[in-house]
């Protein structure tokens, strides 16, 4: 990778990003109660260092690895854009993310690992737009096994059969 010159001096550059907060950010915070809603008793353990690319979320249960991807720092599809200032420093940056996302991506498949990565703006809202996408997904996981998500749900009376009167 070649040196792209930051508009900063190192110091200032370190102080901004410090300011980043890499794990507990707001989508993170938005999803935990989420799972914890719909995997009652399930061990979700957050930010776990015992797994390849510490992911958000790390269920167990599920061999599931759940990652929340801010837009900007990951390349969002739908919402990045290259800031005017410095383009070539924050392109190379997206780059080099992604493809820091596909090889760990790649390592737990390897090691039979399910990977699940949600946008960021998919948690935004009253409505997240990513929880039903979400579901399936754990559904899915769930297939082969009684399911907790699917057990605590018909406790709760969705998915069940409509009533005719």
């Amino acid at each position: 990778m070649e040196f792209v010159p930051d508009c900063f001096d190192p110091a200032k550059r370190s102080e901004i990003m410090s300011r980043i907060r890499g794990s507990r950010t707001g989508p993170e915070e938005k999803l935990a109660p989420l799972l914890a809603r719909w995997l009652p008793g399930v061990a979700i353990i957050r930010n776990s260092g015992q797994v390849f690319g510490r992911p958000d979320f790390w269920i167990p249960a599920l061999n599931l690895a759940v990652f929340v991807d801010g837009c900007f720092f990951h390349g969002c599809p739908k919402h990045y854009t290259v800031p005017a200032d410095n383009a070539a420093y924050w392109r190379k940056k997206k780059l080099a993310n992604q493809r820091r996302d596909r090889l760990v991506n790649r390592t737990l498949r390897d090691q039979g690992i399910q990977v699940l990565r949600i946008w960021e703006h998919e948690l935004k809202g009253k409505t997240p737009v990513g929880k039903d996408r979400i579901r399936r997904r754990l559904r899915a996981r769930q297939k082969s096994a009684p399911s907790p998500l699917l057990a605590a749900e018909e406790r709760a009376g969705y998915g069940a059969e409509p009533r005719s009167s």
